[in-house]
């Protein structure tokens, strides 16, 4: 499994401070359920499909997507707006996109657009029952986080 979330991780190191402008910090990976309940306001959602499927989501809390986007468009936002849907969804089409090149050597996958999900208290409808769900929290600017949740299956066996 860590072969897998490996290049998540590896984006989000990159991608944060190239794209946002601040570094992010990776701690420590956890199998999560998919009926936990947690605090995010929106979260993004790509299905990967291919030789294995799953989902990759972002999630975070509205001022960090709020914050995020100010610093993407040079704008500052006070609501959840259409610029600060579209700014989340290219967060995670770019952290998707960059992990799918790391996750060639194992099996060739094609990423779907991103869906955005807000609201407090919203859930994920997760590929299917059994598929393990990776949540990798990262820490950004002195106090917020973010979540990047992985599931992926492969029809290989791998």
């Amino acid at each position: 499994m860590e072969q897998y979330i490996q290049p998540f991780v590896d984006v989000c190191l990159s991608v944060f401070p190239e794209f946002v402008g601040s570094a992010v910090t990776a701690e420590r990976p956890h199998f999560m359920d998919k009926n936990d309940i947690h605090d995010w306001d929106v979260s993004a959602i790509i299905g990967l499909t291919g030789e294995a499927r799953g989902a990759v989501v972002i999630s975070m809390k509205k001022q960090l997507a709020l914050r995020l986007t100010g610093m993407l468009t040079g704008a500052e936002h006070s609501d959840m707006d259409d610029e600060v849907v579209d700014a989340i969804g290219e967060i995670i089409n770019i952290i998707a996109g960059n992990a799918k090149r790391g996750l060639e050597e194992s099996f060739r996958l094609v990423i779907s657009l991103p869906t955005i999900v807000k609201g407090a208290g919203h859930t994920i409808q997760w590929p299917n029952d059994q598929a393990r769900i990776i949540c990798i929290p990262f820490k950004i600017f002195e106090n917020d986080s973010f979540c990047l949740s992985v599931a992926i299956e492969s029809h290989t066996g791998a």
